[in-house]
């Protein structure tokens, strides 16, 4: 019995190989897994933080025009200048942005 149960566990491990050498292909980064780890690394190489970041990753990620992140930074610390928070903070970059790409 115990000799029967042991070939029994050993088919079953050889026939469970292929199943994990196909799970770590499917491990394989997506694009947008990609795209997550290049945008974070960039933002780490600039040194953002806080709201100047989760701007800077929005449009990252979002694959805007890398002139996008350069008006969002500039818009974030006009706001900062004039101390707005919350959906007035959040109006006033949405419209800053919108001025700025319609100025190119």
């Amino acid at each position: 019995m115990k000799k029967m149960l042991l070939a029994l566990c050993s088919l079953a491990c050889i026939g469970l190989a292929p199943v994990a050498g196909a799970a770590d292909a499917a491990k394989a980064p997506t694009p947008q897994q990609e795209r997550m780890k290049n945008c974070n690394k960039e933002a780490g190489e600039k040194g953002l933080k806080g709201d100047e970041r989760k701007g800077f990753m929005k449009t990252c990620l979002s694959g805007k025009t890398a002139d996008a992140p350069a008006a969002n930074a500039e818009c974030q610390s006009k706001a900062a200048e004039k101390k707005l928070a919350g959906a007035a903070k959040a109006s006033f970059i949405k419209k800053c942005e919108a001025d700025s790409q319609a100025a190119k």
